[in-house]
């Protein structure tokens, strides 16, 4: 209402809107709650103090729309107080009433040295001020303003402010209130990315005083006309398609493809590690790579039926690499000659099996949702980052075997991701999205010509011969470089039979052992705490509320059942859910489940085709090494992307992650140093994960030395340790923590209908009444 509105009012010719009563008489001017002169620093406290407003909080206020609650229910809200947080008070997120996920359109702004709150639009940056009036203009105020003042309203983003004047009540006790609809507001606080809500609501002193003195006095400040509704194309977040999406057939299985392209590091490269450290053949990493392939589009599917039904990949992990690369450099297989493949798999069978009964027990038994009280970001960041931080031994050296095409792809997977990231094709940003096949089939061309220009040719010397045959010393110099990087040295391609359907115990029975199921036993512990941090970060990029506790639960059951199925077909590592899902989710705003469904049936068929396999297991080592280089990267910055959800500034969290960073790093190096006793000499990049046979803990059992000694040279599994006690022992409030968006289930406004996306298929859910975790 401008204050020249005393000629518009309910004059001459106008009636007066049903429903509305004639405002009573007002004082003079209502004053700001700090004085617009001389105003005392005291007051501004105070009123800080009572409002729980806080300046130093690492976070915004916004405001994300008008309550819809009864006018009633609104009177009657609770107050969105201040929770002192670390070094100050802050608004109180630690009841729930926070959710990340809602859309942030205003921003609220307070300006206390005017008194004044002020109201803008993030993109339009109008502005909506509270004007003080006089006399005359509340004599004539008109809630209903003609046309010129209605189009001016439209402009502006309706926002209804509410201004309570404590001081000013006993001055107007004995007149006529103005009594407007007291609607409250959603304060969204973002701290450092994760936004939550809370309803500002009536303070408990002034409905003290509404009693005593039965008169109270409110502003109705409105807009006439809501904010224009987007298009039904409209995404929130920017997402091309959300995850109950069917765009049709053809977007369908572009969308899977794509997903499944920009996954290709991490579902296949495994194998191309293990499998040569296993001592197997080409045939055997073909082989490998088509059953990786296989369980991955099967686990994928149970996941969105039968899991936390986000749109996330399960595949080969690399939270299960470290521990496999120290079971494999143990010493009791150090010196197999015949079937050591053989044994090595059906060892790693076993112990895969045992760890995700464990982790089937976990989720489906109820016990992760009391441990989510305990696992919090601060826990979750150090962990996630060290399994990528677990390889810097293995990642360039064993790149540098052939910087001739390893130095090319890492510096063409940084030009597509960084420098060309902006560049889009119909929509899409292909260099960003398909950063890794493109740079591998470039740079694997590159390779093919220099095999054939002869680049690599060594006279005498040929890459087929083992080097412990090898008399020239000259060949013996040259073996490594020929074996890396020459792209004829694989027969994968020639041998591989074109249909070939992967099946259970095709290694032989799977053999149990107590050292290697305790290790994968704390491994499964270690990636169900990596698959919380990704289901979280997952649920925002969709525009979802977090999982409750008993979502997760359900999709940490299903990551057991889906690693059991992992140990039966042997992959030599378990099946759960891949951290960079987060960054591809990111980059191709796909979160369709339909369009992962069939992108993982497409999986299932490459899967059966045998020379597909084969063509994969000839990519040379150098080349692999070089994209798990960006990869573990990656997940080392996704990790750490998980202390967004805290007060990343606070001093305790950073003292945490750092302290934890740094020590899951130096305590492994100590048993890592302890040289191996075999007579067999170990490649460098492998000299970290032989400790377990070779360590400093000493106990009367030989077995329980092996897994003790293994567990500790393990960065993730330190990381976790060390995390997990100083995080739940260190003081810090909820809000500093980030534990209002990990565990709180039952908050006040969390809306069943929030949920729908999570729940199971109604003919389903009868079938999981067994279950302590199914509930939403």
């Amino acid at each position: 209402m401008e204050s020249g509105s005393s000629s518009e009012g309910f004059g001459k010719g106008k009636e007066r809107p049903k429903g509305r009563q004639k405002p009573g008489p007002w004082p003079a001017q209502i004053e700001p709650f700090v004085p617009l002169t001389d105003h005392n620093p005291k007051e501004l406290k105070s009123w800080a103090k009572r409002t729980g407003f806080n300046p130093n909080f690492s976070g915004d206020t916004t405001v994300s729309s008008i309550d819809e609650r009864d006018p009633d229910e609104r009177t009657e809200a609770p107050v969105a107080a201040a929770a002192p947080a670390a070094g100050g008070g802050g608004l109180d997120l630690e009841k729930g009433l926070g959710r990340r996920g809602e859309a942030l359109t205003k921003r609220a702004e307070i300006e206390p040295i005017l008194g004044t709150r002020r109201t803008r639009t993030e993109n339009r940056g109008i502005e909506i001020n509270p004007v003080p009036r006089t006399n005359d203009d509340v004599e004539n105020l008109d809630f209903n303003d003609d046309e010129r003042r209605v189009e001016k309203d439209k402009k502006r983003i309706g926002v209804e402010l509410v201004v309570r004047l404590k001081d000013e009540m006993r001055r107007i006790r004995e007149e006529h209130p103005v009594r407007a609809n007291n609607d409250g507001l959603n304060v969204n606080v973002r701290g450092n990315g994760g936004p939550a809500v809370a309803p500002v609501a009536v303070d408990e002193d002034w409905k003290k005083d509404e009693k005593k003195g039965g008169r109270e006095v409110e502003i109705d400040m409105f807009s006439e006309s809501p904010e224009p509704e987007q298009p039904s194309t409209y995404r929130p977040g920017g997402l091309r398609c959300g995850i109950t999406d069917n765009p049709g057939l053809a977007a369908l299985i572009f969308y899977g493809l794509q997903h499944y392209l920009s996954l290709a590091g991490s579902l296949v490269f495994i194998p191309l590690i293990i499998v040569p450290a296993m001592g197997g053949t080409d045939e055997d990493t073909a082989n490998v790579i088509s059953t990786t392939l296989l369980v991955s589009g099967v686990t994928t599917i149970l996941h969105t039926f039968f899991g936390t039904r986000l749109p996330l990949v399960q595949g080969s992990s690399f939270v299960y690499l470290a521990p496999a690369l120290v079971i494999i450099n143990s010493e009791e297989f150090r010196n197999l000659s015949q079937n050591k493949f053989k044994h090595i798999m059906r060892e790693l069978q076993g112990a895969i099996i045992v760890g995700s009964v464990f982790q089937t027990i976990l989720g489906y038994g109820g016990l992760m949702s009391l441990l989510l009280r305990l696992i919090n970001p601060v826990v979750v960041a150090p962990t996630v980052a060290t399994i990528g931080l677990a390889f810097f031994s293995y990642g360039f050296p064993q790149a540098g075997t052939c910087v001739e095409i390893s130095i090319p792809l890492i510096l063409l997977i940084l030009i597509f991701t960084l420098y060309l990231r902006r560049i889009s094709f119909f929509g899409n940003h292909v260099f960003l999205i398909y950063a890794v096949p493109l740079g591998v089939v470039i740079v694997w061309a590159y390779a093919f010509f220099l095999t054939a220009g002869g680049a690599f040719n060594y006279k005498g010397c040929s890459p087929n011969i083992p080097s412990s045959n090898i008399l020239l010393d000259a060949c013996r110099r040259h073996v490594d470089t020929m074996k890396h990087c020459r792209t004829d040295v694989s027969n994968a391609l020639k041998t591989a039979a074109w249909v070939r359907v992967p099946y259970p115990f095709q290694w032989g029975s799977p053999t149990f052992n107590f050292k290697t199921s305790f290790i994968m036993v704390i491994v499964s512990l270690v990636a169900s705490v990596d698959s919380v941090g990704s289901y979280h970060a997952t649920s925002i990029q969709v525009n979802l509320r977090p999982p409750t506790p008993g979502i997760v639960s359900r999709g940490i059951g299903l990551e057991g059942v889906s690693s059991i199925l992992a140990g039966l077909w042997g992959t030599g590592t378990g099946s759960t859910t891949l951290t960079e899902n987060i960054h591809t989710v990111d980059v191709t705003k796909m979160a369709s489940r339909k369009a992962l469904q069939l992108g993982a049936a497409l999986l299932i068929l490459f899967s059966f085709v045998g020379k597909i396999g084969a063509l994969l297991a000839s990519i040379p080592l150098a080349l692999a090494a070089s994209v798990l280089c960006f990869t573990w990267a990656l997940i080392v910055a996704l990790g750490l992307s998980t202390m967004q959800y805290t007060q990343t500034a606070s001093s305790r969290n950073m003292i945490i992650v750092g302290f934890t960073l740094f020590i899951s790093l130096s305590i492994p190096a100590y048993f890592q140093q302890y040289e191996p006793s075999s007579s067999l000499i170990l490649p460098s990049y492998f000299v970290p994960y032989a400790a377990g046979s070779n360590g400093p803990v000493h106990t009367g059992s030989k077995g329980l030395n092996f897994a003790l000694n293994a567990l500790l040279s393990l960065n993730m599994v330190v990381a976790l340790l060390v995390a997990f006690v100083l995080d739940n022992t260190v003081p810090g409030s909820w809000q500093e923590r980030g534990v209002y968006i990990w565990s709180d289930s039952r908050a006040p406004d969390l809306d069943p209908s929030f949920l729908g996306p999570y729940l199971l298929p109604e003919k389903i859910r009868r079938y999981f009444g067994w279950a302590k975790c199914v509930g939403s």
